[in-house]
């Protein structure tokens, strides 16, 4: 583990489809937590969350987050997959899913897994042992804090995971658990 890297680089790559006045990651970026790029920008080992990767996120990706960044691909759930898509195709970097959390945020409020862009980001940061960033980036936001008392079990289970497959496990414990309050 990178012991120094208390606050990687965070990266937006902004696709169109949202409002940009409602956009967690632009605020980041206006507030100085995080960059905008393109995508062909993007840093080549760097961590690109991508809700259509097949990779999940461990803690074991810290290490590439730290040296890297992490990446995130801002832009509306309605209407943007068809453009992560092609920018997912198109960069050669390490994309990640996140493994399944719950909205916090006002729009999407207990969906899982339609996280906003600042969720997104905090949420594999938290993961990957980056606590304290993860919360002070939530701390910007009225809502923030909702996010993680919704997943703080689940966080925590994650960063502790091993490897993949015990990340997949506990998605796999969440997944069912949702179902059947469903």
């Amino acid at each position: 583990m990178d012991v120094d890297c208390f606050k990687p680089k965070v990266f937006v790559v902004r696709l169109e489809g949202d409002n940009p006045k409602l956009s967690t990651a632009l605020k980041l970026v206006r507030l100085g937590y995080a960059t905008r790029i393109s995508p062909h920008d993007i840093p080549k080992n760097s961590i690109v969350l991508n809700p259509l990767s097949t990779k999940v996120l461990t803690p074991q990706d810290r290490g590439l987050i730290c040296r890297y960044g992490l990446v995130v691909i801002d832009t509306s759930w309605n209407t943007g997959i068809e453009l992560i898509k092609k920018v997912g195709d198109s960069v050669k970097a390490q994309h990640r899913v996140l493994p399944a959390l719950k909205a916090g945020n006002p729009i999407n409020y207990g969906v899982l897994t339609k996280l906003s862009s600042v969720e997104a980001v905090a949420a594999a940061l938290y993961i990957t042992g980056l606590r304290n960033y993860a919360l002070e980036l939530l701390n910007k936001f009225k809502w923030g804090p909702t996010f993680i008392n919704l997943n703080l079990e689940y966080l925590e289970r994650y960063s502790q995971a091993r490897n993949e497959d015990e990340v997949l496990k506990i998605q796999e414990e969440i997944l069912n658990k949702h179902l059947r309050v469903e």
